[in-house]
This record gives structure tokens, sequence and C-alpha cells, in this order.
């Protein structure tokens, strides 16, 4: 019981907190009608429902059936947005399917970076687009303050997605309030 209220509070922070980086991915990602988004690790799927407000169809694909229990709800008057369980080493949707896949604030829990890329660049049409928005952590970090990438495992997810086959990579950084994003950014 003690770890499903842990997952629980999780859920529900995320469903509350991820707002403001949220809006960063639609402002940065700009989907419109006709954009098909995917949202990799789309826990409550604040980020998937502002997708779908800007008018495009949106899959949330999550590994945790309970983010997915609480997207739902959150979600019941949104058409055009649907949730599926899934990984991002194994996304369950069809070549060429996405004009857009993000992943906000997940990319730092993949269980293999190179399957998960790999994955999105199959899911992706040509021509478009992966962003990743991960908080910014100090090296070193621990507990909640290490969910995150630091510096230097940024520089390399640029490098990796350079290499497997993306084009226009940038890595940036965004003042998210008190926190900082890191975004790296690029096109199939």
């Amino acid at each position: 019981m003690t770890r499903f209220l842990y997952r629980l509070v999780t859920a529900l922070s995320m469903a509350a907190g991820r707002g403001p980086a949220a809006r960063v991915a639609v402002e940065l990602a700009a989907p419109r009608a006709g954009d098909a988004v995917v949202d990799v690790g789309c826990g409550p799927g604040t980020a998937a429902r502002a997708a779908q407000r800007a008018g495009a169809s949106v899959v949330g694909i999550d590994p945790d059936p309970l983010m997915l229990a609480l997207a739902r709800p959150l979600s019941l008057r949104r058409r055009g947005v649907r949730w599926v369980l899934g990984r991002a080493e194994s996304l369950p949707l069809p070549g060429g399917s996405a004009t857009i896949v993000w992943a906000l604030s997940s990319l730092h829990d993949w269980e293999n970076r190179a399957a998960g890329i790999a994955e999105v660049a199959r899911v992706l049409a040509s021509g478009g687009r992966f962003l990743v928005l991960e908080r910014l952590v100090a090296p070193g970090a621990r507990g909640h303050a290490a969910h995150g990438l630091t510096a230097a495992p940024v520089g390399e997810l640029a490098n990796e997605l350079r290499t497997a086959g993306f084009a226009e990579v940038s890595d940036t950084q965004r003042q998210l309030g008190s926190r900082v994003l890191a975004v790296v950014d690029g096109r199939r």
C-alpha cells in the first residue's frame, strides 16, 4: 500500500506541476491541426492535453497504468487524445505515424536510451520533430533532485540524436521559474 500511495502522490503532483513545462513543449513544437503528437512518458497527460488544445491528435504513452488511470478522467471531454500503455523502447505505434514526438521529464527514466531514440525515429514521419525537455540537475544530486539530466548527458543526447540520423539537432536551456530546462530538439 505504501508504494501505491507514493505513486499516487507522484501522479497527482505531476498533474499539477507539469503545466509550465507542457506550455514550453507546445510553444517549441507548435502543434496544430493535422499534427499527430506522441507524448512519451506522458504521466497524467498534462502536455498531451495541451497539444490537443492546440488542435493536434495525440497519443499519450506511459509504462505506469496508474498514470494513465489518472490521465483518462482528467481528459474525459478531450477528443483526439488516446492513452496507451507502453515504453519508449517499444512504442506501440506504426512507423511514420507521428509528426511530433516529445519526452517531457521522462527520458531520464528510459531503461535503454538508444532503443528509445531508435523507436522515436521509427515512429516519426519524414521531417517530423523530436523534442526532449528535462530539468537540468546538479551532478551528484540524489532523490527527487536527481530527476533530470546533468549538462554532460544533455550534450551526449544531442550527439546520440545526430548518430541516429536526426538533423538540425540543437540543445538549449530554458529558464522556467527556479528550474532550468534542458531542451534537445531534432528533425527526422
